[in-house]
């Protein structure tokens, strides 16, 4: 693994977590029903912090190793989910739209824990934490949507 590498990636992470910036959740989300285990807000971006540090440790580990082209297809692939995530539940205001695009992104994370697991242990690890994260916000997504079957979505026309 390289730094060169890993700052690559961390770049390709901070991209993907500008979407956060560009659609911020804004008074709309916090007027929301929302289930009582829904964690608090500063927690999200520790957190999302702290998963992009380990994406990006797997990528730059597994980069250029023997038999790493799956695992970085994947990464590729759930980054690309993960950024697009963002502005259609935030920006567009369709949550339940965005349950297909999280349901993507699961499976997009666990291939990429399988895939980098099958070259390096070490790198596969690092993306069991992002699993877990990304199943508590498929459950989160899911539930704010049930608990809110009125929330009108923005139409593009009108942003």
């Amino acid at each position: 693994m390289t730094l060169f590498l890993f700052f690559v990636f961390l770049g390709a992470c901070l991209a993907a977590g500008a979407t956060g910036a560009l659609f911020p959740p804004g008074d709309w989300y916090r007027r929301l029903n929302k289930p009582t285990w829904v964690p608090p807000n500063w927690v999200f971006p520790v957190v999302w912090n702290i998963l992009y540090l380990l994406m990006s440790f797997a990528g730059a580990r597994v980069a250029g190793m023997e038999g790493s082209g799956p695992a970085l297809a994947f990464w590729a692939l759930q980054i690309s989910l993960n950024a697009l995530w963002t502005p259609v539940f935030f920006g567009l205001r369709r949550l339940k739209a965005a349950l297909p695009v999280m349901a993507l992104l699961w499976l997009a994370v666990l291939g990429a824990l399988v895939f980098h697991w099958r070259v390096d242990v070490w790198a596969g690890l690092a993306f069991v934490p992002y699993l877990a994260w990304v199943t508590v916000a498929g459950a989160l997504n899911y539930s704010v949507w049930k608990l809110n079957p009125d929330v009108e979505p923005l139409r593009p026309d009108r942003l």
